[in-house]
């Protein structure tokens, strides 16, 4: 157990099973985290294509306004951030 106790930053064996456990269900959520972002990335390319052949621009400002707004108000300051990632890898796929 001295490995897991190594790996894991824990002083107990207790702990190094909670933190393995807690670690592996992160890991699951990372990865249904990065398929939905892929599937965001998909659905904006599909909305940008129709905006472009209506003769609209690729970006709609105002929508990723309310997007910001929206992140922000759900997970405070670095909301925002995260909303900004989300957008740049969202833009320019098409």
């Amino acid at each position: 157990m001295t490995d897991v106790l190594d790996k894991t930053g824990a002083r107990t064996d207790e702990a190094a099973d909670v933190i393995t456990g807690a670690r592996e269900r992160i890991d699951a959520l990372d990865d249904r985290i990065i398929g939905l972002v892929q599937e965001r990335m998909a659905v904006s390319a599909v909305i940008q294509e129709a905006r472009m052949t209506s003769g609209g621009r690729r970006v709609n400002f105002s929508r990723e306004m309310e997007i910001l707004g929206h992140y922000r108000e759900a997970l405070g300051k670095p909301g925002t951030s995260l909303a900004m990632t989300l957008l740049e890898l969202c833009r320019g796929r098409v």
